[in-house]
C-alpha cells in the first residue's frame, strides 16, 4: 500500500506535527503572526505533549461550549528562538486567547466588556485538568492559579512539564 503523504500534518525535523489548521467540529481555531505577519500554522508546530492537551481540551470543550477557543503561537518548525518570542521554542508552550461574550473568533482583552472571564476561566481550568501544566501567564487578576506577566492582557500562556 502506498502512502499519499498530501494528507499527513506537515511535519519537522524534530517529527513534531503543525496543529491541524481547524478541522470541522474541533473545538478551536487557529491564529497568528510571524515576524508580524498573519502566518497561520508557521508557528504551530506542538510537542506530542502539547498536541495531545490541545485536542484533548478542543474535545472536552465542545461537550460544554458551543464557541470555539483560538490557538496561537505554539513552535516554529524545528524549534529555536524567533524575534517575535523568546519562549515558545520546544513545542510546550501555547497561547491561547480568552474567550468573547459575542462568540465572535477575534481577540479580546480581559478588561474589554466582550471578554467573557467565566468562560475563560472554565478553560484554563480544563488545561489544568487534562494536562501537565506548569504554569500559566495572563494579567485579569479574578482568575486563580494564573500570573500576570508584560502582554498578556489579549491572551493566556500554557507552559506543560516536558
Amino acid at each position: 500500500m502506498v502512502e499519499d503523504d498530501s494528507l499527513r500534518p506537515p511535519e519537522d525535523s524534530r517529527h513534531f506535527f503543525m496543529l491541524p489548521q481547524t478541522p470541522m467540529d474541533s473545538g478551536y481555531y487557529v491564529y497568528g503572526e510571524l515576524h508580524k505577519k498573519p502566518a497561520r500554522g508557521a508557528y504551530q508546530y506542538a510537542s506530542p505533549l502539547m498536541m495531545t492537551a490541545i485536542l484533548r481540551v478542543a474535545f472536552e470543550w465542545q461537550a460544554i461550549d458551543k464557541r470555539r477557543f483560538g490557538v496561537g503561537d505554539i513552535s516554529i518548525a524545528g524549534g529555536g528562538a524567533t524575534p517575535d518570542h523568546r519562549s515558545h521554542k520546544n513545542g510546550l508552550q501555547v497561547d491561547v486567547r480568552p474567550l468573547r461574550k459575542d462568540g465572535l473568533e477575534e481577540g479580546v482583552i480581559w478588561s474589554d466588556s466582550h471578554y467573557d472571564k467565566e468562560g475563560t476561566k472554565r478553560l484554563i481550568e480544563m488545561f489544568r485538568t487534562f494536562a501537565p501544566v506548569v504554569q500559566i501567564f495572563f494579567n485579569d487578576p479574578n482568575i486563580p492559579f494564573v500570573k500576570k506577566m508584560k502582554n498578556h492582557d489579549n491572551h493566556f500562556h500554557v507552559e506543560l512539564r516536558g
